[in-house]
């Protein structure tokens, strides 16, 4: 991408469109006070000072690889095989840049369009875009995607997606003037009559989670008959492990998934980074947001890749661009796709399976506590599930974790109502031990569990 100078022509040219009479008027609505804040730093240090420093502040924090970590809601540390760290390493990829020039990377758009084959199988759907930012922003688009294809004003988005997704959503939103629509849970699920009677002739689509963010497992088939009664779009925003053992969401009759690739050979790293997926039936294919690498062949007849259909505002189409979506994210959906063809359909099952199995084992002893029951019994589940307990979840969490236990959510930190549940998570590096360590210490702290909530 390259950078243009200004000259003072340009920038009173500039000026005069907005109605400014100088660039300092541009910032006029910020007070003065935060435009040049005062710097409170130290003396600087030498090399060797800084060195000592840094690690001093980087010795304060604990990885999840050294606590026993129950906490999932979103976010999951899984297996990395040695081979996705390795590839990514290689100078090749982690310092390429935009593939623009198909000539000059091939390598670069070879993996993109492996990623994007391999999530239309793992969605069970007609075509991928390449990577986005994460799965809120991803869950976002497709929304706009449907109101775009259907010309409608409204969408409903379930209140079983991620909290935090559904902020990104509404913001989207306000800006588009579209309308967000709330399905509440019946019993930790999206009720497919729930959805009949709500949605209406002005919805474009509804948004599901499979998954939902309370671990509970939806009936996709019946979701997607109400949408499309309905006229609208049916989205699921899933996990991709969770689509290697469940019914893909394609297969259930939905026409655009989305969903985060974090679990796919990526660390939970402080909240990022991240890489986002979209996959659509066919006849959505002009309207997806961000890249799109197609498979073609040269003049010499050998296979090739290169960038097609670019409807960002990049390209040609400028203000009709379908999306802002400016990047790609190729390293991390290159970490993706080594994991995936690393572990493979079969792979991906077992680790799905073995999740499933730890946290079915410590919710059956958790359950057996006397207080305790899960939050959802009737609800099916896999790895996530959420219990409730004889009084404030966010003590017992602050207390199991004096004791090296990272508990899981404390679900108050999204919902007031919800101050007595517990959001537990396993995966395949829950150990056998460290889910008997925590039945152990539950076993101690629950029954001193006080039963108001902490300030």
């Amino acid at each position: 991408m390259a950078y243009l100078p200004l000259d003072d022509t340009d920038r009173r040219a500039m000026l005069e469109v907005v109605g400014a009479d100088s660039a300092d008027d541009l910032f006029s609505s910020i007070p003065a006070a935060l435009l040049a804040p005062p710097l409170e730093l130290p003396p600087p240090l030498g090399e060797q000072e800084l060195v000592e420093e840094l690690s001093r502040l980087a010795a304060r924090n604990r990885p999840l690889g050294g606590l026993d970590a129950f906490l999932g809601a979103g976010v999951y540390r899984r297996f990395i095989p040695a081979i996705v760290r390795a590839t990514v390493a290689r100078p090749e990829f982690y310092t390429a840049y935009t593939p623009y020039q198909a000539e000059a990377s091939q390598g670069t758009l070879q993996t993109i369009f492996e990623f994007q084959s391999m999530i239309c199988a793992l969605t069970g759907l007609d075509v991928s875009n390449a990577s986005m930012y994460d799965g809120a922003t991803a869950a976002a688009e497709a929304l706009l995607m449907a109101v775009a294809h259907t010309g409608r004003t409204r969408v409903a988005v379930s209140a079983g997606v991620h909290p935090e997704v559904r902020r990104v959503i509404d913001t989207y939103a306000r800006a588009r003037g579209v309308t967000v629509d709330r399905i509440e849970l019946d019993g930790g699920l999206s009720a497919a009559a729930a959805v009949a009677a709500r949605l209406g002739a002005d919805h474009a689509a509804l948004l599901v989670a499979q998954p939902t963010f309370l671990g509970t497992v939806e009936s996709l088939g019946e979701l997607a008959g109400a949408a499309h009664a309905a006229g609208a779009l049916a989205i699921a925003h899933v996990d991709p492990i969770g689509c290697a053992a469940l019914l893909p969401p394609g297969e259930a009759g939905f026409d655009i998934a989305v969903g985060d690739g974090q679990p796919l050979g990526i660390p939970p790293s402080f909240g990022g980074p991240h890489v986002g997926f979209m996959a659509a039936r066919q006849a959505l294919v002009r309207r997806l947001p961000g890249r799109l690498v197609g498979m073609t062949r040269d003049r010499s007849g050998r296979r090739a890749f290169t960038l097609t259909l670019q409807t960002r505002e990049q390209h040609i189409r400028r203000e009709q661009a379908t999306s802002n979506i400016c990047t790609n994210h190729a390293l991390m959906a290159l970490a993706a796709t080594v994991y995936m063809a690393h572990m493979g359909a079969g792979g991906m099952r077992a680790v799905a399976e073995v999740s499933a199995r730890r946290a079915h084992h410590l919710a059956a002893g958790l359950a057996r506590l006397e207080g305790v029951e899960l939050a959802f019994p009737a609800a099916p589940y896999l790895w996530e599930f959420a219990v409730r307990v004889p009084g404030d979840a966010a003590a017992l969490a602050a207390r199991m974790r004096e004791r090296g236990i990272v508990a899981g959510l404390a679900l108050g930190q999204v919902d007031d109502r919800l101050h007595d549940h517990l959001l537990v998570c396993c995966t395949e590096t829950t150990s056998p031990a460290a889910i008997d360590r925590y039945l152990a210490a539950a076993r101690e702290l629950v029954p001193a569990l006080p039963r108001e909530r902490v300030a």
